[in-house]
């Protein structure tokens, strides 16, 4: 993090920025002058070996009056190399909902060729698709294919991000993208607020601040920005790219510790009246709790109530629809939660922590910041501001020690929180001394994927069978996030295309999937299989891969080299079984059990490969576990041991055994 500046109080305002400059209208419906420099450049700038380039990337910021946050991008590119035209064909977009709905608008891009030529894009060649980045996570995103590139061209194109109906109040400059940057610039026009400054603090960077422009406006810019590169189980992007915030406030400097000794003394003042029981609430805390025998019993109890009985607003899958939501009567404490019998995410947090009040334990609020956006470390925690933090979890007091909790989030398990709040640091509010702890890391057999797939094996290689999938823990709480509101046809589909991503050849059918709403039973996957030539027939010879499971998956980590360091984001288990009926006649020439290995207490591999007595089928077991003691993040330099160490058990996985016809008289 790098320095803060205010600007001068007169000129900034509590609710937005305006566009800079010249008419926002007039600035993108041209585009600029191309440099015959620019055409003429041979090798990139920033990064010498690099296939493609930005020469600038432009965003003007525009507080739309009717509430609308508008950023007008406009980038130029210079394509060097195949790699490069490859790489620069097919633009995506991104874009998502994440803080509220985001549009891509008014699109727009051409290419222009080494002799001056230009082919524009056609608006009807943009459209829309899911993409999945390296880390897994499916994103939309606005996608168009440029027309004619080559090596030696410039591309560029340009567009409207809409978030709606938002300020500009905490907003995210960013500074880097996935190929280098000779020139990055933003420009911000505030407005005049009494009391309040525009401030900026720069993230992983050296720090950048708005200075006059022509005209009385702003503008921030940096120069030889290096690409951003993707790698699997990377930290998150907020983690590693430089990043501006700007934000408004007082022109007053704090003391970081003071500061959160403050806010977690005003927060609890704040809350605690919230969470207050009346009688109503202390009479169902009664009632819930009467053959509870432990705290834990009780407290779980509860947990079950807030989380079965009390319908969740804030849930996309609660039925809820729009015009019921807006009829919807607010909770102005946990007795109304109570008798209404829904609320809000918050509400039932709030609910649950006035039953617990009520049984007289100790309930408080907990500030936790979120680890998939960016890790609350040191330097994060030295700005003295409460945006990282969000009061997401209840902790109670349980003979001595804080254990936390979260009703108000679909189907996390009694006793976990969401991983990007586990294992983090987080602030227990209190009216004398506010404290820092660190929320526990759910172990690995807590999220468990279990597979098991019973087939039958016929002589011309053809696998068919049934397969079961159960998740468990925050691979159930991720899925069913995910699924919840998708209606059975679409998570049926989306089942199939996950197979057939990995297993091309695989036909699937009679797709069943259960507990997708159910807030304590694992989500089920379950499907008939069929997938010819599963194994390869040579003479009197059947090759086939036992670790159905992990067919078509490649090695974790792909380079040789990381940029980066090595982020898991929880601690997680793996539990297969595969039952395999040999054709008839068939034997396994060699069915040995690979050696089990790992690394103590952080990770372990065992597979086990056996024939019933019957000699009819192969049975194959597979246990793998990671993340024990809480390990989850590995410097860079710990990257050869860990890649070597998922090749080993990528190269187990993928291991072949021969079944021998036996010869006929």
């Amino acid at each position: 993090m790098k320095t803060s500046r205010v600007f001068p109080l007169a000129l900034v305002a509590v609710f937005g920025l305006l566009v800079c400059a010249i008419s926002t209208r007039a600035a993108y419906d041209d585009w600029k002058l191309v440099d015959p420099g620019e055409l003429a450049l041979k090798a990139p700038v920033v990064e010498k070996d690099a296939d493609a380039e930005a020469l600038f990337w432009e965003v003007r910021i525009n507080d739309d009056p009717e509430g609308d946050l508008i950023f007008n991008h406009y980038i130029r590119i210079k394509v060097f190399t195949d790699r490069g035209r490859e790489s620069q064909s097919k633009i995506d977009i991104p874009y998502g909902n994440v803080g509220g709905e985001i549009k891509i608008k008014d699109v727009a891009a051409r290419t222009i060729k080494a002799d001056g030529s230009i082919i524009e894009l056609k608006k009807e060649d943009v459209f829309e698709r899911t993409i999945v980045k390296v880390s897994g996570l499916k994103v939309k995103a606005k996608s168009f294919a440029m027309p004619a590139v080559e090596p030696g061209c410039i591309i560029e194109y340009r567009w409207k991000e809409v978030r709606v109906n938002r300020d500009a109040s905490y907003v995210r400059l960013q500074f880097q993208r996935d190929i280098p940057v000779q020139h990055v610039d933003y420009y911000i026009k505030p407005m005049a607020y009494e009391n309040l400054g525009l401030a900026t603090v720069t993230f992983h960077g050296t720090a950048a601040h708005f200075v006059k422009d022509k005209g009385g406006f702003y503008k921030a810019s940096m120069s030889d920005m290096p690409a951003i590169v993707e790698e699997s189980r990377m930290p998150p992007e907020n983690q590693v790219k430089t990043w501006m915030l700007i934000y408004y406030t007082r022109p007053q400097q704090k003391d970081p510790q003071k500061f959160w000794s403050d806010l977690g003394k005003e927060y609890y003042s704040a809350t605690k009246s919230l969470m207050k029981p009346n009688d109503e609430v202390k009479a169902m805390s009664a009632s819930l709790t009467a053959e509870a025998k432990t705290s834990d019993e009780k407290l779980q109890k509860l947990f079950e109530f807030c989380r079965t009985k009390i319908t969740n607003t804030s849930n996309d899958a609660s039925g809820i629809t729009p015009d019921d939501r807006k009829k919807l009567k607010e909770n102005k404490g946990p007795g109304d939660t109570l008798k209404h019998g829904m609320g809000s995410s918050g509400d039932i947090d709030m609910l649950f922590a006035s039953l617990a009040t009520a049984l007289g334990f100790d309930a408080r609020i907990v500030l936790a910041p979120d680890r998939g956006d960016i890790l609350f470390d040191q330097e994060i925690r030295s700005f003295p501001n409460p945006y990282f933090l969000d009061a997401a979890n209840i902790a109670v007091n349980v003979e001595g020690t804080w254990k936390y909790f979260n009703p108000g989030y679909n189907y996390i398990p009694f006793g976990m929180l969401r991983w990007q709040e586990e294992g983090e640091q987080a602030l227990i509010t209190d009216p004398k001394e506010p404290v820092w702890v660190t929320t526990p890391m759910s172990t690995p057999e807590k999220s468990k994927v279990i597979r098991l797939g019973r087939f039958k094996l016929a002589e011309d290689g053809t696998l068919e069978g049934d397969v079961t999938v159960q998740y468990t823990g925050q691979f159930a709480i991720e899925k069913k996030e995910e699924i919840d509101a998708s209606s059975e046809t679409e998570r049926e589909e989306s089942l199939k295309d996950d197979i057939k991503d990995q297993m091309s050849a695989a036909e699937v059918s009679n797709i069943k999937i259960e507990n997708v709403t159910d807030h304590v039973k694992p989500l089920v996957f379950a499907y008939h299989v069929r997938f010819p030539a599963y194994a390869q027939k040579t003479g009197k010879r059947l090759f086939l891969q036992p670790a159905f499971f992990q067919r078509g998956v490649g090695p974790m980590f792909a380079t040789s080299s990381r940029k980066y360091p090595i982020y898991f984001h929880y601690p997680w288990s793996e539990d297969d079984t595969v039952e395999i009926e040999m054709p008839a006649g068939f034997a396994p020439d060699n069915a040995e059990s690979p050696a089990p290995f790992g690394s103590g207490a952080i990770t372990g591999y065992k597979p086990v490969l056996a024939v019933t007595t019957d000699n009819k089928k192969l049975v194959y077991k597979r246990a793998f576990f990671f993340g024990g003691g809480e390990t989850i993040f590995f410097p860079v330099t710990s990257y050869p041991q860990l890649k070597n160490y998922f090749d080993a058990v990528s190269k187990e996985d993928n291991h072949s055994i021969s079944l021998k016809q036996a010869s006929t008289n």
